[in-house]
């Protein structure tokens, strides 16, 4: 039998439980720099010092999906959460499931993030690696360090479908 997951509009409330979106709408900023820059504060909650972990910052370049795409497979991080901030304007999509040892099916969202914003996955939360609609980079905020810090499962008698 076939799993079909549909995106859905992103909202803060509603990727709470996997981790933050990344965006400056509703936070209030600062004036900085003689006033030429505004600063938009603590917009996710970076956690990558577990095990004496460092935060690095790093560019994936990310090829175009085709969808419907096949989901053979999730990852997490345990040791620390992981941003993805895209470089020029554009949508992409995330595909995840909760915290646990497995993803379960049952329990996997997808959410279509529009421009001018990014995701901050919480430590050990299921996700399906970066879902890109065009080619372009993004900026991605993650954890280097000793550890096993990438778990993948393959869904090897499940047929899950991403439908956008």
């Amino acid at each position: 039998m076939d799993t079909i997951i549909k995106p859905i509009k992103i909202t803060k409330e509603n990727f709470f439980e996997f981790g933050d979106l990344i965006t400056s709408e509703n936070i209030e900023p600062i004036d900085i720099n003689a006033g030429y820059a505004k600063r938009f504060d603590d917009l996710a909650n970076i956690n990558t010092l577990k095990d004496e972990g460092k935060t690095i910052v790093s560019i994936f370049s990310a090829i175009k999906r085709n969808f419907p795409m096949k989901i053979d497979m999730m990852e997490k991080h345990p040791l620390g959460s992981q941003a993805f901030i895209p470089m020029k304007e554009t949508t992409f999509l995330t595909f995840v499931a909760p915290p646990g040892d497995l993803p379960e099916i049952d329990k996997i969202k997808s959410f279509i993030i529009p421009p001018k914003k990014g995701i901050n996955y919480r430590p050990g939360v299921w996700h399906f690696p970066l879902v890109s609609t065009e080619d372009t980079s993004f900026l991605v905020i993650d954890r280097k360090g000793s550890g096993d810090n990438l778990i993948i499962h393959n869904f090897d008698k499940d047929n899950i479908f991403l439908k956008y």
